[in-house]
């Protein structure tokens, strides 16, 4: 009678593990599913992007500035 107890509990012990583990991996592709989906809306800001901003404001910038304002870019990410 008491090993029925102990199978039964072990049982819930997989039933919990398996739930916890499959959690994780859908939790895994969903919020990556969710990361891409963002990212190719919002893309991250590289050099083109900066480099337009800038002629935009009506001056022709220098590859030393373009890498001055993405480095403190990267700096306060």
């Amino acid at each position: 009678m008491m090993l029925l107890g102990i199978a039964q509990i072990a049982v819930d012990i997989l039933y919990l593990v398996g739930g916890l583990v499959l959690g994780f991996v859908i939790g895994f592709f969903v919020a990556r599913t969710v990361m891409t989906k963002y990212l190719k809306k919002n893309p991250p800001i590289n050099e083109k992007m900066i480099e337009a901003m800038m002629s935009q404001m009506g001056r022709k910038p220098s590859k030393a500035q373009v890498n001055q304002v993405m480095a403190q870019m990267n700096r306060y990410k």
